[in-house]
């Protein structure tokens, strides 16, 4: 957790508010109402199956039900609302689901596939975070806008990926074997991008990176001075 405070707090120019992952534990209303931003972390858990219609997870795979419950819900209004939102790995397949996406939930075991898991867990955990593959960045996207290269290298750990894309969603880029390693909402109001990969942990040597945290704190300031505007007059009648 701490690589996604630091990335918002040094990259994002962004002061960062944990929430609880349960539903009911907060009003969506009001949460809208009063924040400029959300991101979705990564987690070792994964979306249940049971939220895409896929039949039931295996013992062995890790879920996290409350916070299912209590995100999926949450990402169509708060995209509605035009609130910035950048998913990340878990939190990109959230986003997926939440519009009707589907999942892989072992991607490695697919002929033609990569390994997109993050490797032998020996190594330094800061090691699981350097470049595993390429992908390709789609013209014309979101992604294109920050960078000036078709192709550039990312870190990969994650076992699920994306099976169907969600309705209203354009691929951002790809990896070699075809996966989507990023999307966003086509007709957002407001910022709203998934990557599958953690940029997070590269702010410090990854122009993408530093591009995609940059414009979603952008973003993020864009949507504060809307909401001040907002209240402005009722402030000046009392």
């Amino acid at each position: 957790m701490h690589g996604y405070v630091r990335a918002a707090s040094e990259c994002a120019g962004v002061m960062t508010l944990g929430l609880p992952a349960e539903a009911g534990a907060f009003d969506a209303d009001s949460l809208i109402d009063s924040i400029d931003g959300v991101l979705l972390t990564g987690s070792p858990s994964n979306v249940s199956p049971a939220c895409y219609g896929a039949p039931a997870a295996p013992d062995e795979m890790l879920l996290d039900l409350a916070r299912d419950a209590a995100v999926l819900p949450l990402v169509r209004r708060v995209v509605a609302a035009g609130v910035p939102i950048l998913g990340v790995c878990r939190g990109f397949q959230e986003m997926n689901v939440a519009f009707g996406g589907t999942l892989d939930p072992a991607v490695h075991t697919r002929s033609g596939r990569l390994d997109h898991r993050e490797g032998d867990h020996a190594r330094p955990i800061e090691r699981w975070y350097d470049d595993s593959h390429d992908i390709d960045i789609a013209p014309g996207g979101v992604l294109a806008g920050l960078v000036g290269e078709q192709r550039v290298p990312v870190n990969s750990l994650h076992h699920q990926g994306i099976d169907r894309l969600g309705q209203g969603l354009r691929v951002e880029a790809t990896a070699p074997d075809g996966l989507v390693e990023a999307f966003s909402v086509a007709c957002a109001p407001a910022f709203a991008l998934a990557v599958q990969f953690h940029p997070e942990m590269r702010i410090h040597d990854c122009p993408l990176a530093q591009a995609i945290f940059t414009a979603f704190g952008t973003a993020c300031r864009k949507r504060l001075l809307h909401r001040l505007r907002a209240v402005e007059p009722a402030a000046a009648l009392a």
